[in-house]
C-alpha cells in the first residue's frame, strides 16, 4: 500500500475541545486501522473553528473554512464523524456539508471536480437510533460532491434505546464495531491507493 496516503478526520461533535467526545473515540478507532495500512492522519473538531454559514469556499473576514478546505483537499481520505441528535446528524455536520457544497462547481487543472479520486468514510455515534439514516445521507451527499464511498464504509455505534451510556464510556469496543472499522479502513486505503495510481478521467 502507498504509505504516502493521508487522511483527515473531521469530528462534528457539538462539544468544543477539550471536552471528551465519543466521536473522537470512534473516529480514532478508524484512524488507528488506517495507520496500520500506512495512512497518516490529522484530526480536527469543526466546532473549534469559526466556520461561517454559506455555500461558498470563502465567506469573507473571520471565516476559518478556507484553511480547513485546504486540509480537506490535501487529504486522500476523509473520515467524517457526526453524533446523532434527534435521529439526525449534528448541526455542525450540516454546516460542514453546506460548505463542501462549493466543491460542486470547483475543478482542478484538468477540469475534473476537486474531490474526485478522494475517498470518504462516514462515522456515526450516538445513544439513540438514526445511524443508518445518517450514513445514507452522508454517503449520498459526499458522493454528490465527488467523493467515492468504499464498500461497507460506514462505521457506527448506537447505544441502547432510552439509555444514557456514551460510546466513550464502554469498557471495551464491541466486536461488531471493531470489525466494521477494520473493513472500512482496509477498503478505504485500498480504494484511495487505486485512485492515486489511476485517477478518474477528465
Amino acid at each position: 500500500m502507498d504509505t504516502s496516503l493521508t487522511a483527515l478526520m473531521i469530528n462534528c461533535t457539538l462539544k468544543p475541545s477539550p471536552e471528551p467526545s465519543s466521536g473522537d473515540e470512534l473516529g480514532g478507532l478508524v484512524l488507528a486501522e488506517l495507520a496500520r495500512r500506512g495512512v497518516t492522519a490529522e484530526r480536527i473538531r469543526a466546532v473549534d473553528r469559526r466556520i461561517l454559514p454559506g455555500v461558498q469556499d470563502d465567506m469573507g473576514e473571520g471565516d476559518a473554512w478556507p484553511e480547513l478546505r485546504r486540509q480537506v483537499l490535501d487529504a486522500d481520505i476523509l473520515v467524517f464523524v457526526t453524533p446523532t441528535w434527534l435521529g439526525q446528524h449534528s448541526s455542525v455536520a450540516q454546516r460542514v456539508l453546506e460548505r463542501l457544497d462549493a466543491e460542486l462547481s470547483a475543478t482542478d487543472a484538468d477540469g475534473r471536480p476537486t474531490l474526485f479520486d478522494k475517498v470518504a468514510i462516514p462515522v456515526i455515534v450516538g445513544n439513540e437510533d438514526g445511524a443508518h439514516h445518517i450514513a445514507a445521507v452522508l454517503a449520498q451527499t459526499l458522493g454528490d460532491i465527488g467523493y467515492t464511498i468504499p464498500a461497507q464504509a460506514s462505521v457506527y455505534w448506537n447505544g441502547e434505546a432510552m439509555q444514557r451510556t456514551d460510546y466513550r464510556e464502554l469498557p471495551s469496543t464491541p466486536d461488531a464495531v471493531a470489525a466494521a472499522a477494520t473493513t472500512a479502513a482496509a477498503n478505504a486505503a485500498h480504494l484511495a491507493g487505486l485512485l492515486a495510481e489511476r485517477p478518474y478521467p477528465a
